[in-house]
This record gives C-alpha cells, structure tokens and sequence, in this order.
C-alpha cells in the first residue's frame, strides 16, 4: 500500500484528514479546517451452499428463496463511506483539534451494532503538546484491535459479509472482523497518549461500558447499566528507515453485571507486528481473551451460568507491491476461536470463523482505487456441523 492510500485511509478513520491534504486547510479565524473522507462501493457475489445453525457464525448461510444458493447485492465495503470534517488550532501552548464525521452506507440494513445505513462514528476533542503527550475526550476508534484492523488488507475491500443469513447488503461489509481479531469499534472515551520518545508511544483510556451484543440462546445479555467503566491500554514502537514498521501490545478490561447477582470480569491481550522492506509487507496478529467473546467485544463472552468462555484468534497478511504500476497484491488468513464455558455441552454456538483472503488493490488515480477480492469463510459450531461461503466482489474507492 503506497503512502498516499496510507495516509487517506488514517484520515479517513481516524479524521486526521489534514495529514493527507497537499493544501493543508481551509484557514478561517484562528483554525485550519480541512473536509475529507472516501466513497466506495463493491459488486458482491456470495455463494452459500450449506443451511446449518452456527450462531455467531460469518458465513452466510444457504436460502431457498435464492436461486442457485448465490445472492448479489452492491454494497459498501468494510470502510464506510466517510464524510470528516477536522478543525486545529495552537493556542495557549497547546494543539486543540475537533472532530466529527457521519458515514452514508450503500445500502440498507442494519450494521455489526445494529445501526442503520447511516451512522456517525466520530465526535471528539483533544488537546495537548509533543512535550507531555495528548488527552482525547469524545467518541472515537478504540485501541484494543485499532492496528489490526488498520493494517487488514479488506479495509479497502470486502472480506466477510457477516451477520446476515441470506448474504445480503448491511451497512458495511465485516472485512476481516471475526476471523482474526475482535472490532475495535467506535466508542466514547478519556484517554491519553504519551510523547513519542524515538517510535515508543503508549495509550491508556476509560472507554464506556457497552451491553453484550449476544448470537448465543443460552448467552446472557447484560442490565444496560453498568457499574464500572471499560479500561484499555496500548504500548508500541514504531520504526523507520529501508525496513520500517510497528510492534505493540494491548489490553482490554470491562467488569460486566450480567444480573443482581451475576457479574463476570472480560479481559483481552493482544501483541502484533507489521514489517515492510522493498515493497513487501508482513503483518502478524495475536489475541487471547476470558469473557471477552468473539467478532464484537463481550459478544457471546459468557454463558447463562455465569462461566466465562476463552477465546483466542489471529491473523497473518503478506503483500507485495508491482514497482513502477502501485498494484498491491495481498493475501491474508485468518481465524477466531470460542470455546464453551465450564458445563456447556455441545451446541450451535460458534466455535470458529475462518477466512482466506486474497485481492488486488490497484491505484488508478492518485486518489481512485480499483479492487478485486476473493474470500472464503467458514463458521463451524460446537456440535461439528458448519457453513461456508465464497464471496467475489469487485469495485473501487476514491479518498478525498
């Protein structure tokens, strides 16, 4: 991936839009305003041909309704399209900066948090200097699973549908959300950044507590009110040169009240990489969680007794850039795994996503981007049976 879609899909996600912009804002008053963001849409042809019961489960299953076992839809891809809007200003020895953003899907249907086709992801403030560090305060990417999914290669394409039995559209697709790490999601947050001392750089926020979003019959879904906030924390060091890159460890913690008298504690630890030299990339993935779930944070994290199910996951991704045309080409694989609490038997619940990737990223223009990608994803439960999908799509997106 060259450095201008780098840059655009940063800003596009984390609305620092002003880093990708050649005329650097709009001046008004003591503000630089800058506008950014992408629009993108892919033609997705999804074959199903199994109709098992996996819940939990991100392929799509067969309907009878779709002839041939294959639907079609035009959808958005994993990054929504993105309309940011950024303000920054250096007064009284500290860099202010606002953001907000609003995200129109493709489609129709309702989204991973059950959204609808519209959304909006950002609203945040954050102030700060390069010499104590920044504190943000507003609703934002969380660190836990933030690089991974930066890093995924389906970030500019499709991936995983996910979620929806019948293949069809959502407001995003799941990229690789599910089979390799849990969503990062968009959340409100206090947290605050350290300086970077030569590529060291760690974060540690209070996120909102957020209520368990269940697939699982037999999973409790929390009271919707909840005694404690959510904590993360992400250390990593960032290096540059002929071979550049990032390392990092996270961690998530949330004490969930399930029910007067039944509290369960998630927890999740992650460590990755990302190296690239001579127009090759590598990007290697790990996480491992008690009560956190799978797919979305505390998703199916524990069962109706109160047990806490493990799970653990990954993905690794390798690509390799054509010199002198920008095509990136790219394969990655991937899987989450769900193990049953202490006195489940077997069940329908999710016992692992997987997928394979493979896809072509071409730069038409300096901001226009022609995508192709093919993915197989399988879901297989806790009593053997499972589903399978193979997902073809083919579109483009254009950072602005």
């Amino acid at each position: 991936m060259n450095n201008t879609i780098k840059l655009a899909v940063a800003s596009a996600l984390l609305a620092a839009a002003s880093s990708a912009s050649a005329a650097g804002g709009i001046v008004a008053g003591d503000w630089t305003i800058d506008i950014g963001g992408n629009v993108n849409a892919y033609y997705i042809n999804n074959k199903s041909n199994d109709s098992n019961t996996v819940l939990g489960g991100l392929a799509n299953t067969a309907a009878g309704t779709l002839q041939g076992n294959t639907a079609q839809s035009i959808n958005t891809g994993l990054l929504p399209s993105w309309l940011g809007f950024t303000g920054k200003t250096r007064q009284n020895d500290l860099d202010v900066e606002f953001a907000i953003s609003l995200q129109p899907g493709a489609s129709t249907g309702a989204s991973l948090a059950s959204g609808g086709s519209t959304e909006n992801r950002q609203a945040y403030i954050s102030f700060g200097d390069k010499s104590w560090g920044t504190i943000l305060l507003g609703k934002n990417l969380g660190e836990f699973g933030r690089d991974a999914i930066l890093l995924d290669q389906t970030l500019l394409g499709v991936g995983s549908q996910g979620l929806v039995g019948t293949a069809g559209g959502t407001t995003t697709t799941l990229g690789r959300i599910g089979t390799g790490f849990i969503y990062a999601d968009f959340q409100g947050q206090v947290n605050y950044t350290t300086p970077n001392f030569n590529g060291f750089q760690a974060v540690v926020g209070v996120v909102q507590p957020i209520n368990t979003l269940n697939q699982g019959s037999t999973s409790l879904s929390s009271s919707g009110s909840q005694s404690e906030p959510a904590f993360e924390a992400k250390a990593s060091y960032s290096f540059a040169g002929d071979v550049s890159g990032k390392v990092w460890v996270e961690g998530k913690t949330q004490k969930v009240d399930y029910t007067s008298s039944i509290s369960a504690r998630a927890e999740a630890f992650a460590v990755g990489a990302n190296v690239n030299a001579a127009g090759f990339g590598l990007v290697a993935y790990y996480y491992d969680a008690k009560g956190a779930g799978t797919t979305a944070w505390l998703m199916d994290g524990v069962y109706s007794s109160g047990a806490r199910r493990d799970s653990n996951g990954g993905y690794v991704q390798g690509s390799f850039t054509v010199p002198g045309v920008g095509t990136k080409l790219a394969a990655s694989w991937g899987e989450s795994n769900l193990d049953e609490a202490s006195g489940e038997t077997a069940t329908t619940l999710v016992k692992k996503n997987e997928m394979i990737t493979v896809g072509a990223y071409h730069p038409l223009t300096k901001h226009l981007n022609l995508v192709a990608e093919y993915s197989n994803v399988k879901a297989k439960n806790h009593a053997g049976a499972q589903n399978e999908s193979d997902i073809v799509s083919a579109g483009a997106i254009l950072f602005f």
